[in-house]
């Protein structure tokens, strides 16, 4: 039982140290000047509580339940975790004591003051103010809180975070928007003398400052009377010293250094914050953070999953689209899913969704076709796309009857096979010169000098090569499914998993496979080879995020450029050490085939090319697609730029931003209300793999037991497997230390030799795969990019484990075998 997390710890989420704690661990993991401290895990409340937790939820009076806490000590392994955590911050340290609730600090439900918390707390009170915080979850305000807000109670726990107190001479608290107004323009901070108690508690006047545009707009200085100070036994409040009265706390320039902390973790969040802060000596620490709750903005709802009970997947492209969609993403991404996955426009067929403003397809359509059509094949393709469903998954279908679904699908497969034919005889020359188009179409979009002339040039130029560019992927996609599917289930038969993917690898050699083409561009330029507008116009348009055209690309990005640089070393050397190696391996391998069937070498090595250039295509055609979307950024920029919308262009739908550059400016007004939606579910963590049924993100949130597997509306599901097991995604077995990473931002973590886990991996991750002894991912299937890539560079992998960060904690030290598809943790 780990009962004690360092306090940026990545493994401090919401489940572990509660809303606060996770606040609080993400702040300093970002830098941020958050005081030192320590996490006391949920882990740690539940072996308190685990001889009466039966007592505690059948009592019937609140009152009653502090006496029952008080009634049992602390168990002795998670007691001795605790006081070495304390001790390791100095000798006697004066810490603040929060709680931390599992359902604290998200959008709309901050539980703010609803549990107990301690200050000027030492070493031999520690457990006890442990204790009270823990009983402080069962306080009659508490309980009556959670029913008003429909929060269980049977699976409620909390954590609590222990932090060296800062003897503030004063404090206050921030918000990085008007909290009255709803303004998102203006930061008002509330400051007083002493600790902050007593402006949290509302025991004072505090003087209220409003910084805008980088300066103090309005400054009212409060008659502060009282103020809370550090004690030799705690905590008190004394009047303040008459000097002191109606002195102002901040002065302007420590007023726009505060508002400054603010505009950070604003940044971070991506919502509005509700900032604690307190100052000591001129310097300012940030105690506190939770999204603004009661702004006045209305929200509206981003969720297909409410449509009816289907299964929703985030596998394939969802790992493509890893992120919280702006409006005018999600109308690209429409354009696209239009064109590339034409079935997906089929009447009936409500193929792809936005759950929470998160892209999933509709597994339930698939699964309805191949009941219907009597290809039990066609699930075995979809498998080594999206991924496999846990055992005993029942999969709703659709209410369409046999007939149905033949009358739609057959028409529709006709038309995509005539579709593809035509396409395919032009796609090696569209491809070809889609670099140069790109270029000259972002040059073209950056020189419209008007609203007008831009819109013209969207209609005219910007739409028909995106939707060329996305047909190309269908096209590059289905000229050889079966090839992707039935080569590799071949060559198993013949040679076994080892010899059968060492043979298939080999993607890179005949020209330059796409998924690869950011570690080789970041090659190349760190080698000197080329240079930086080179790296930008040939591999620029990749990158971890490169569906969202609200964020910038990596060529147009110096930053990014700079922190992969740093990062890189002798990346170069690295990655052409793992090709080697793997060049070895294969031809080692086709020796073997060579010697077991040599009259099937020649028909085999032919068949494994075609192999090679379908999945060379179709990776070449998605680099291409995202290479547009690139221009579809630069034209929502630049609508923004003439229309003097800015960033608000980025949340409007399509025909709505269209409308705006012909002069319609009232599609505005929607702006606000989708600008707090998008707010909100960003500062979510990312959905469950698969979804069955309605689902709501913020109550999925809000669960102390929620998992990322899986969430059935249907009732529970099975439980989340002890064993770590997924698709061999690329054979070899290592052991070695696991670095769970949230994001590809976190990559400076993952030491050479360590092994990466994480939910999922794009074409953004690729850099940091040279440096990994192996890879393991919740989410991916034979042809995902994880997979794919580890092949190439004879990187063991297991992939669509769904439970791997969720078994796995960072510096497990553990053993991944990518021939059997499982990994163990080692004692």
């Amino acid at each position: 039982m780990r009962a004690v997390l360092p306090l940026d710890d990545p493994a401090a989420d919401l489940a572990t140290a509660g809303g606060k704690g996770a606040s609080l661990a993400r702040l300093s993991r970002a830098g941020l000047p958050v005081p030192r401290g320590f996490h006391i895990t949920t882990d740690a409340y539940r072996a308190f509580v685990a001889g009466f937790r039966d007592e505690i939820l059948s009592a019937g009076d609140p009152d009653a339940i502090p006496a029952l806490f008080a009634a049992h000590d602390v168990p002795d392994e998670p007691a001795g975790q605790i006081l070495r955590a304390y001790a390791d911050l100095g000798d006697d340290v004066p810490v603040a004591v929060r709680s931390s609730a599992t359902a604290e600090d998200l959008p709309g439900m901050s539980f703010a003051g609803q549990q107990d918390s301690y200050l000027n707390v030492r070493g031999p009170d520690l457990l006890d103010a442990v204790r009270r915080c823990w009983a402080s979850l069962w306080n009659p305000r508490a309980i009556a809180y959670r029913d008003r807000h429909g929060v269980p109670h049977d699976d409620v726990a909390l954590a609590v975070v222990v932090q060296e107190l800062v003897d503030a001479d004063a404090a206050g608290v921030l918000f990085t928007a008007d909290p009255v107004t709803g303004d998102r323009e203006a930061t008002v901070i509330n400051a007083s003398w002493g600790l902050g108690e007593a402006v949290v508690g509302g025991h004072v006047t505090p003087d209220v400052i409003t910084v805008r545009g980088g300066r103090v707009a309005e400054s009212r200085t409060g008659d502060k009377k009282v103020m809370t100070v550090r004690t030799a036994t705690g905590t008190e409040e004394r009047p303040v010293p008459e000097p002191l009265r109606g002195a102002p706390v901040l002065d302007d320039a420590e007023a726009v250094t505060l508002a400054g902390l603010g505009a950070r973790i604003q940044a971070l969040y991506g919502v509005p914050m509700d900032v604690e802060w307190a100052r000591r000596d001129g310097v300012f620490a940030i105690v506190q953070a939770r999204p603004i709750t009661g702004l006045t903005t209305p929200l509206e709802e981003w969720n297909d999953s409410l449509k009816g009970g289907h299964l929703w997947t985030g596998g394939n492209l969802g790992e493509a689209i890893p992120d919280v969609m702006t409006p005018i993403t999600w109308s690209y991404v429409r354009l696209f899913i239009a064109e590339a996955m034409s079935a997906s426009t089929m009447p009936g067929f409500d193929l792809v969704g936005n759950i929470g403003g998160r892209f999933y397809m509709n597994l339930s359509v698939l699964h309805t076709v191949a009941a219907a059509i009597g290809v039990k094949s066609l699930l075995g393709a979809v498998e080594q796309v999206f991924g496999k469903l846990p055992p005993g998954l029942e999969v709703p279908l659709l209410g369409l009857s046999r007939w149905e679904i033949v009358k739609r699908v057959l028409p529709e497969a006709v038309g995509i096979r005539l579709r593809v034919r035509r396409n395919l005889r032009r796609m090696p020359a569209f491809l070809a010169a889609s670099p140069a188009r790109c270029e000259e179409l972002r040059g073209r979009v950056a020189a419209a000098a008007t609203a007008a002339e831009l819109a013209e040039l969207w209609e005219r130029e910007l739409r028909p090569h995106a939707v060329t560019a996305f047909q190309m992927l269908e096209t590059a996609g289905r000229q050889g499914g079966a090839t992707l599917v039935m080569t590799r289930h071949r060559l198993y038969k013949l040679v076994g998993e080892i010899d059968a993917e060492a043979m298939l690898t080999g993607v890179n050699a005949d020209g330059e496979l796409a998924s690869m083409g950011l570690l080789t561009g970041l090659s190349r330029l760190a080698a000197g080879e080329i240079g930086r507008d080179e790296f930008a116009r040939a591999y620029g348009h990749r990158g971890p995020h490169e569906f969202e055209v609200s964020i910038p690309r990596p060529g147009e990005d110096p930053a990014w450029i700079d922190a992969q640089l740093a990062g890189v070393g002798d990346l170069r050397a690295g990655t052409e050490q793992l090709l080697q190696r793997q060049r070895a391996a294969r031809d080692e391998a086709w020796a073997r085939f060579a010697r077991r069937h040599p009259r099937k070498e020649a028909a085999m090595r032919a068949r494994v090319r075609r192999w090679n250039a379908v999945v060379r295509d179709r990776e070449t055609a998605r680099s291409e697609s995202i290479r547009a979307f690139w221009v579809l950024r630069a034209f929502t920029v630049r609508a923004g730029e003439l229309t003097g919308a800015g960033d608000d262009a980025f949340f409007l739908h399509l025909d709505e931003l269209l409308r705006l550059l012909r002069g319609d400016r009232s599609v505005l007004e929607k702006v606000p209300a989708r600008r707090a939606t998008y707010e909100r579910y960003a500062a979510l963590p990312p959905y469950p793999v698969l979804i069955v049924g309605p689902f709501d993100p913020v109550r999925w949130a809000a669960d102390p037991a929620r998992r990322a597997d899986l969430y059935d509306a249907r009732g529970p599901a099975a439980p989340v497997s002890d064993t770590v097991t997924g698709f061999p995604g690329a054979p070899g077995v290592v052991e070695g230390v696991a670095r769970v990473l949230a994001g590809p931002e976190d990559g400076d973590r993952l030491k050479p030799g360590e092994i990466l886990v994480t939910t999922l991996t794009n074409v953004g991750w690729t850099p940091m795969f040279p440096r990994s002894a192996a890879v393991v991912t919740d989410m991916g299937a034979p042809l995902s990019h994880a997979s794919i890539v580890a092949r190439e560079l004879g990187i063991p992998a297991v992939v669509g484990t769904g439970n791997a960060t969720m078994r796995l904690r960072d510096g497990d030290r553990i053993r991944v075998d990518g021939e059997r598809g499982t990994v163990e943790v080692l004692e």
